[in-house]
C-alpha cells in the first residue's frame, strides 16, 4: 500500500504544481478572464487520464489469460520507461519548472482561448497519462486480491492536491529539488518491482522463456500472507520466490538507474558573461581609434569606430568624444 501511496503522492503532487504555477501567474498578473479555459484543459486531461486508466482495467478482462500477461507485461516495461525518464527529467528542470510553462502560458494568450486550453491541456495530460499507466501497472503488479492497492493510490492523491493547494496558498515551503530527488529515488526502488514482475508476465505469457527457472525461494521464512511478506510486497513489489530473470533485470536496472540518478548533478562551468558598457567606457583614447584605423589599412576604419563612439556617448549622455584631426 505504501508504495502505490507514494506513486499517487509524486504523480500527483507533479501535475498539482504545474496547476498552482498556471492559476498563480494568471492570478498575479491580472489576467482571471483566462482562468476558465485554463480550467477547461486541465478537467479534459483529468478526464482523459481516468477513461485511459479505465480502459486499461476493463478492456483487459476481456482477453486471454495469456493475453492479459503479455498486455500487462509490456505496459509494465513501456510505463517503466516512461516513468525514469520522468524522474530524470523532473530533477533536472525542478528549478526551472515555473519560467518555463510562464513563458508558455504568455504565448498562448497571445494566441487566443484555444491555445490557452491546449496549452493546460498538454502540461497536465501528460501527467495524468503516465500516472494512470504506471499506476495500473503498480496495482497489477502488487494486488493481492484486497482495494488497498487502489486505497493507496488514492490516497496518495489526495495528498498531492492538499500539498499543492498549500503552496498556492502560501502556506507551505519545502526545498521542491530535494523533494523530488528523494520520492525520486524511491520510485526507481518501486519502479524496480514492477519491471521485474512485468518480465514475469511475459514469461507466463510464454513471450520470455525460464518460468520455473526460480533464483531462490524463501516462502517459509516470508510467508506471501504474513504482514511483513505483505509489507515487503506493498512497498517493493517483493516475490520471496522470484525467477532467475526477474533476479537478473531487478539488477540491472535498479544498480546503475539509482547510482545515476543519486549522482551529485554537475554545475556546467559558467562561461564569462560580457559586462554592459558603462557611461566611462564610450571615452575611448583618439590614439587607439587612430591605431585601430592604421591596422585596417586606411582611414575609414577609423572613421566607422569613432562613429561608433559618437553614437555611444550620446547613448550614455555624456557629450560626443571629440575626434583628432
Amino acid at each position: 500500500m505504501f508504495g502505490n501511496y507514494l506513486i499517487g503522492l509524486r504523480e500527483g503532487l507533479e501535475a498539482s504544481l504545474v496547476v498552482c504555477i498556471l492559476v498563480a501567474y494568471l492570478v498575479k498578473t491580472d489576467r482571471r478572464a483566462a482562468l476558465r479555459p485554463v480550467w477547461l484543459g486541465v478537467g479534459v486531461a483529468v478526464a482523459l487520464s481516468l477513461s485511459f486508466g479505465a480502459a486499461l482495467q476493463f478492456g483487459s478482462q476481456e482477453l486471454t489469460f495469456k493475453a492479459q500477461e503479455a498486455l500487462g507485461g509490456s505496459l509494465s516495461i513501456l510505463s517503466v520507461g516512461l516513468v525514469t525518464w520522468m524522474v530524470f527529467w523532473m530533477r533536472r528542470t525542478a528549478r526551472h519548472l515555473k519560467a518555463e510553462l510562464q513563458g508558455k502560458l504568455d504565448a498562448a494568450i497571445a494566441m487566443g482561448t484555444g491555445a490557452l486550453v491546449v496549452t493546460a491541456f498538454m502540461a497536465v495530460g501528460r501527467e495524468g497519462l503516465e500516472t494512470a499507466l504506471f499506476v495500473w501497472t503498480a496495482v497489477q503488479a502488487s494486488s493481492d486480491g484486497t482495494p488497498r492497492p487502489l486505497i493507496g493510490v488514492a490516497l496518495g492523491l489526495l495528498t498531492a492536491v492538499l500539498l499543492g493547494w498549500l503552496f498556492y496558498r502560501g502556506a507551505l515551503k519545502i526545498n521542491l529539488s530535494k523533494f523530488f530527488t528523494w520520492t525520486g529515488g524511491m520510485l526507481v526502488v518501486v519502479a524496480a518491482g514492477v519491471l521485474a514482475y512485468g518480465f514475469h508476465d511475459l514469461q507466463e505469457a510464454e513471450f520470455l522463456p525460464g518460468l520455473h527457472d526460480q533464483a531462490f525461494d524463501i516462502s517459509g521464512a516470508v510467508p506471501p500472507d504474513s504482514w511483513y511478506g505483505t509489507l515487503l510486497k506493498g512497498v517493493f513489489n517483493f516475490q520471496p520466490d522470484p525467477t532467475v530473470v526477474q533476479v537478473v533485470v531487478w539488477l540491472l536496472y535498479l544498480v546503475p538507474t539509482l547510482a545515476f540518478f543519486l549522482l551529485p548533478g554537475r554545475v556546467a562551468p559558467s562561461r564569462a558573461v560580457p559586462k554592459e558598457p558603462k557611461p566611462h567606457d564610450s571615452q575611448v583614447t583618439a590614439s587607439a581609434v587612430r591605431s585601430s584605423g592604421s591596422r585596417g589599412g586606411g582611414s575609414g576604419g577609423a572613421g566607422d569606430d569613432a562613429d561608433r563612439l559618437h553614437d555611444g556617448a550620446r547613448r550614455a549622455g555624456e557629450h560626443p568624444v571629440r575626434r583628432e584631426g
